[in-house]
């Protein structure tokens, strides 16, 4: 479904990533883990086009759309929750999920999209009146996703769900993506938590100094001693 084909990208005169390849498969669950530095948001921000990669292709269902411009790439079903979630404090929690719905794919399925994602998350039904400023992390995190969900997109694009939230509501969060996946949806997301991750995913790879320095299923990657080497690798 996606694939991205040795991708350099930076920003100015400092590269992030050097022949960078990788892909998500229909309908599974792909995990991008590694230190901090690592490079990982950046591959995330060149899929949705904030950032223009300097060599290498992006393809998103056989169409190469390296060169294609961010607000067209939502159209085609691309949808992201960035890290920190970065919703409309002072508009409402419902208001904030409808402006996931713009695209012309999302607006017209915009009702019954909603209905989907007050079943996958009946706390936000309960909340939907709330300002999102007001929302605890795991509420506004779900927001977030949810906001993505309205614009009924292929793949899911995930930058750190569980960033700032308890243990608790990292497990609710980490089930509700595994069911996103059983409904058919493609996920693809970066998580610091590499082992909470690595176990609800389908196949993983692990950044270090802005390249892949291992990948594979996800149950070969859960060999602690290999993965704990790579994770906290300095050099």
């Amino acid at each position: 479904m996606l694939q991205l084909d040795h991708i350099d990208a930076g920003y100015g005169p400092v590269q992030v990533l050097g022949s960078v390849s990788l892909a998500a498969q229909e309908g599974s669950i792909t995990v991008i883990v590694g230190p901090n530095g690592a490079g990982k948001s950046t591959i995330l921000k060149v899929i949705t086009g904030l950032v223009r990669p300097t060599g290498g292709h992006v393809v998103f269902q056989e169409r190469d759309i390296t060169a294609l411009p961010a607000h067209d790439r939502p159209a085609l079903g691309i949808a992201s929750c960035p890290e920190g979630r970065r919703l409309f404090p002072l508009l409402t929690a419902e208001t904030n999920l409808r402006l996931g719905a713009y695209t012309p794919r999302g607006r017209n399925a915009a009702d019954a999209t909603m209905e989907y994602v007050y079943r996958l998350f009946p706390r936000l039904r309960e909340r939907a009146g709330v300002k999102a400023g007001r929302l605890s992390g795991g509420e506004q995190q779900m927001v977030g996703i949810g906001r993505a969900l309205m614009a009924k997109p292929s793949i899911l694009i995930l930058d750190e769900p569980s960033l700032g939230l308890a243990p608790k509501l990292v497990s609710e969060i980490f089930a509700k993506i595994q069911e996103l996946r059983k409904g058919g949806l493609t996920v693809l997301m970066v998580e610091q938590n590499a082992y909470a991750a690595l176990r609800i995913a389908d196949f993983g790879y692990v950044m270090q100094n802005g390249q892949v320095v291992r990948s594979g299923p996800t149950k070969d990657l859960l060999d602690l001693e290999a993965l704990r080497r790579d994770y906290f690798a300095t050099g």
